[in-house]
């Protein structure tokens, strides 16, 4: 299978500029018009799928990041690319973050699998010979990788794809502490502490409320939320025992890692080296790409979008009845 090495756009060559072009510039995608599922999970909890495409074809399940949504920009880009090839797109919305809270008092973290384990058990089930991919991003990643490495052989995807993953938790929030990308955090952290005064205003909280106000890192809203809320010690314990990089070697599906070395969330410290990877697990690692960023093109009136070609490519071999139109043309601008 032929690469496409990525070449970051000349007017986009920062970190930061690659990382917050497509929040603030990209388009919506406003032809998706997705349909909404409810899963109801075996804990009496929900998780909301919005699907987009018609028909029988290939489904393509899409794991979001931290706070994302069928909202964020890189989500409507792969379903929007999904569908042209004629496959069914799926987005998994994690818990609370469909525009609704969940039920129960916990809500979701980044070593959470027991999520995407029901749901594509909900979808083996509704369709058995349907092929099954997944794609996930920076943390979806983390959970779709460590989900894959947990279940080996018996996992039911046919193939998969983590972009901008925080192999080791530990390392990617120390790295969201420091420089500009406490920009980064400051935004996650916002958004973390408004959901949760949101999800308990009609229900008891099980921790101090105005303890939210003190945070000032991503590991202070983990020590003293995510942690307790989810069975862990403190954060660093949540840490270690939800990071994906120790599973990497359990893979056995084909799996396609998509990193920059210049990801001013992840960085390039914690990667994982060769020798971590099973034979199933092939890891492109770009020089630049920014954060789930990955954008080139020669005009900032024409950008395109180097993620919304790749996935495709990389999951046309393992999909029925699928096709890539033009993929000559898109790469020789």
């Amino acid at each position: 299978m032929s690469q496409l090495p990525f070449k970051p756009a000349w007017w986009l060559t920062n970190p930061h500029l690659q990382t917050l072009w497509p929040v603030f510039c990209r388009r919506r995608i406003k032809s998706l018009a997705p349909k909404r599922e409810r899963v109801e999970l075996t804990d009496g909890d929900f998780v909301d799928l919005d699907w987009v495409g018609e028909g029988a074809g290939p489904i393509v399940v899409i794991l979001h990041g931290l706070e994302g949504s069928i909202q964020s920009s890189y989500v409507q880009g792969m379903l929007h690319a999904v569908v042209k090839q004629g496959w069914r797109g799926v987005c998994m919305h994690f818990r609370s973050c469909s525009g609704e809270p969940n039920r129960l008092s916990r809500v979701y973290h980044s070593g959470e699998t027991g999520d995407i384990a029901e749901v594509v058990h909900h979808l083996k089930q509704r369709e058995p010979e349907t092929p099954l991919t997944a794609i996930g991003f920076s943390l979806g990643g983390n959970v779709l990788l460590k989900w894959l490495g947990e279940t080996g052989q018996k996992n039911p995807l046919t193939a998969a794809i983590a972009v901008s993953v925080p192999f080791e938790l530990t390392k990617a929030a120390n790295k969201m502490n420091h420089g500009f990308s406490r920009l980064y955090q400051w935004r996650l952290l916002n958004s973390l502490c408004k959901k949760i005064k949101w999800k308990f205003q009609h229900q008891p909280a099980p921790f101090d409320m105005s303890i939210l106000s003190t945070f000032n890192t991503l590991r202070d809203f983990d020590n003293h939320i995510t942690a307790p809320l989810h069975g862990f010690l403190d954060e660093e314990d949540y840490y270690t025992q939800s990071s994906s990089r120790p599973y990497l070697q359990h893979i056995k599906i084909p799996t396609l890692l998509l990193q920059s070395k210049d990801d001013p969330l992840v960085g390039d410290n914690g990667l994982p080296e060769q020798n971590e990877l099973s034979a199933s697990v092939q890891l492109e690692l770009s020089e630049k790409g920014g954060h789930v960023g990955f954008i080139t093109g020669y005009s900032p009136l024409k950008p395109i979008y180097w993620l919304d070609q790749r996935a495709p490519l990389f999951f046309l071999p393992y999909l029925a009845n699928s096709r890539i139109e033009n993929q000559s043309n898109q790469y020789s601008r």
